[in-house]
């Protein structure tokens, strides 16, 4: 079992910066992959930013310039740095673990207020 916890979530004024943190703790040698997704009321889940166990990262197109995916791996953390956050910005951001099976953290509440 992997088990993460995501961190960094709050209310932004837009225009400002956010940077979301995900720790994978249990099992991490099983992880190949690792990522964020977003969820805003009323919509699906999309997948927002991720990072490969080789370390190449990938954003989703409409997000690219305002997004940094970095990691620790001595720490088994990755982190979102989020700038230029814009009120369509606002969601719960899940982490995401790929892996044996999927894995996903509680979630964390990005507000950004106009």
């Amino acid at each position: 079992q992997v088990q993460l916890v995501e961190s960094g979530g709050g209310l932004v004024q837009a225009g400002g910066s956010l940077r979301l943190s995900c720790a994978a703790s249990g099992s991490i040698s099983v992880i190949n992959a690792m990522g964020w997704y977003r969820q805003a009321p009323g919509k699906q889940r999309e997948s927002v930013a991720g990072i490969t166990s080789g370390g190449i990262a990938f954003y989703a197109e409409y997000l690219k310039g305002r997004l940094t995916l970095s990691r620790d791996k001595a720490k088994n953390t990755v982190h979102l740095q989020m700038n230029s956050l814009e009120p369509e910005d606002t969601a719960v951001y899940y982490c995401h673990a790929n892996g044996v099976s999927g894995y996903w953290g509680q979630g964390t509440r990005v507000t950004v207020s106009s």
